[in-house]
């Protein structure tokens, strides 16, 4: 899964690219310290791993991973090539999601490009440009679609209706993701590859002392939360500051930092539960003495695409999956003890893998 960060320059991004990718990203006060998109792989943090680990005391234990990418600053007219939006654009269809950075605190020592704290306005100047990109993209599929229709096939007919719904939208100053569509009309929206069809989650970067005092009093995060109910977004409130000083701790020392926030899990846990879920992801497992291991796989996969996951040997030749269930396993102690219970199943190739299955594929090529 790769995340692409994004915001006006001066917003929080790179720190808090910095805070969860502990990748270093040059991070200053003035615009397009970003200039080449930085990438960060981290790891998903899975505490299913650790108990299996403690249980086959594998060679080595691999959590899923997600891929972040902290994309350069935008600015008016990005999608006319103005600032560096011909390569924030490029970017940004290379993502799976986007994390939106949007400033809610006030700070009069850093500077910010439009003069002023406005996180509606600076959703609108992203999302403009987005739908400013879309819109042209669109009106070659139109035109594409016309042509087609001369065929007289009628899905070309279905397919003109529904982009001009999309444009009438996009014309409307709001993103696609915010119309409902059906299985079928989400397919052709999928494959003309709309940036403002992805998904996005808005990170509000508040202050410390708001963050530590809560938020209840922020207005700017109260108005950021009925916008992205608005368009089918979600809204995750962080402190990128305080994000920063997590990444420096062990893992003793950030459980109980962050007790002393009355939290039990860090900005970056709740962005990747938050990033999961809006993917419609979930995480399956393998386990045994030479590795413990988490698998991403959409919700609704069939075991022999999730076995696909692991080796194309094993899909192609898939047989059977043994599987219990996480909780079933760890209750039984042991995983003879679990089959011994019957709590072991043998599914085939119409089984739904399910999130916290652990799994043994049977497979021949």
């Amino acid at each position: 899964m790769k995340l692409g960060i994004v915001g006006l320059p001066n917003v929080g991004k790179s720190t808090l690219f910095n805070a969860i990718t502990q990748a270093g990203a040059e991070s200053a006060n003035y615009p397009f310290c970003t200039i080449e998109p930085n990438v960060g792989i981290v790891p998903v943090p899975d505490e299913r791993l650790d108990k299996l680990a403690e249980m086959y005391n594998p060679d080595k234990i691999t959590p899923a991973s997600i891929e972040f990418v902290d994309i350069a600053g935008l600015v008016k007219g990005a999608s006319k090539g103005e600032g560096l939006g011909n390569k924030f654009l490029s970017h940004i269809r290379e993502v799976d999601a986007i994390v939106h950075v949007v400033r809610c605190f006030e700070d009069e020592n850093i500077v910010h490009v439009e003069g002023s704290i406005g996180p509606l306005r600076d959703i609108e100047t992203i999302n403009l440009e987005l739908i400013f990109a879309d819109m042209e993209m669109l009106d070659r599929r139109i035109d594409r679609t016309k042509k087609a229709m001369k065929s007289g096939d009628k899905k070309f007919q279905t397919e003109l209706d529904l982009l001009e719904e999309i444009k009438t939208v996009l014309e409307n100053g709001k993103p696609a993701r915010s119309i409902q569509f059906d299985a079928e009309q989400q397919e052709i929206v999928k494959d003309i590859a709309l940036l403002t069809f992805k998904p996005v989650v808005y990170a509000a970067n508040v202050s410390e002392e708001d963050f530590v005092n809560g938020i209840e009093n922020n207005a700017m995060v109260k108005e950021l939360k009925q916008f992205a109910e608005s368009e089918n977004s979600e809204v995750l409130t962080i402190c990128a500051r305080i994000e920063e000083e997590i990444a420096e701790l062990d893992a003793d020392e950030k459980k109980e930092f962050l007790a002393d926030l009355g939290l039990t899990r860090s900005g970056l846990d709740r962005l990747i539960q938050t990033s999961y879920r809006l993917l419609g992801l979930i995480s399956y497992l393998t386990a045994g003495p030479q590795e413990v291991r988490a698998w991403t796989i959409t919700q609704g996969t069939k075991a022999p695409q999730a076995a696909g996951k692991i080796h194309t040997d094993f899909e192609r030749g898939f047989i059977r999956a043994e599987v219990v269930a996480y909780n079933d396993l760890m209750a039984s102690g042991t995983y003879t003890a679990a089959k011994e219970k019957g709590l072991v199943r043998s599914e085939g190739k119409e089984y739904v893998v399910q999130d916290g299955d652990v799994i043994l594929f049977r497979f021949n090529v």
